[in-house]
């Protein structure tokens, strides 16, 4: 998942989960972003601002050190509108369901399975796992990168259609009126 800015920009909302302390049983997290969380988020998205954004997820141990990751993010975001340029206010709300495998794991799953998309055959498109980095899983960073690749690019005030302003040409203005006026002129002499 790429997003705008991440190379330049610290996460924005964080909540790190230890994989080594949850119990067989699986976690639930509920989060809510603060002031300063949703003024950053809305800063690396650029909107105008995130008036709110929540998740609620669970975590569960799977075989082989992995974990998988569902639940859904939910957010009310500021834009404006592209044709109106009004403020409008936009509902988000995302499924997430991930699997997180160890840090070498998923990059050698990530080989294989770039190696078998290169087959001639086309083939169902299979995720790589998400890399659990140092033994722990954002649910923040996750809840945010849901968040960001939900945000319509181009939003739209309900109702606005953008419509180009048509005018009939003047008859007079075309590319060859200055040598038709001259060949006028030379005809009046």
């Amino acid at each position: 998942m790429s997003r705008p800015n991440a190379e330049s920009s610290p996460d924005p909302w964080r909540s790190p989960v230890i994989v080594t302390q949850i119990p067989d049983t699986g976690v639930h997290r509920k989060l809510e972003a603060s002031a300063a969380e949703r003024q950053a988020m809305a800063e690396v998205a650029g909107v105008r601002e995130v008036l709110s954004a929540s998740a609620d997820f669970e975590v569960v141990p799977k075989s082989g050190g992995r974990f998988q990751v569902t639940g859904s993010v939910r957010a009310r975001i500021g834009q404006t509108c592209v044709v109106t340029l009004d403020p409008i206010e936009s509902e988000i709300e995302e499924e997430v369901d991930l699997i997180f495998a160890p840090e070498a794991e998923a990059r050698r799953l990530a080989d294989l399975i770039q190696e078998g998309q290169d087959d001639e055959k086309p083939q169902e498109v299979v995720d790589s796992p998400e890399a659990i980095v140092n033994g722990v899983i954002d649910l923040g960073r996750l809840a945010t990168d849901a968040l960001f690749l939900a945000i319509d690019p181009y939003p739209r005030k309900p109702g606005a259609v953008f419509e180009a302003e048509v005018t009939a040409p003047d008859p007079e203005d075309h590319p060859f009126a200055a040598l038709k006026a001259l060949q006028d002129k030379k005809k009046g002499q």
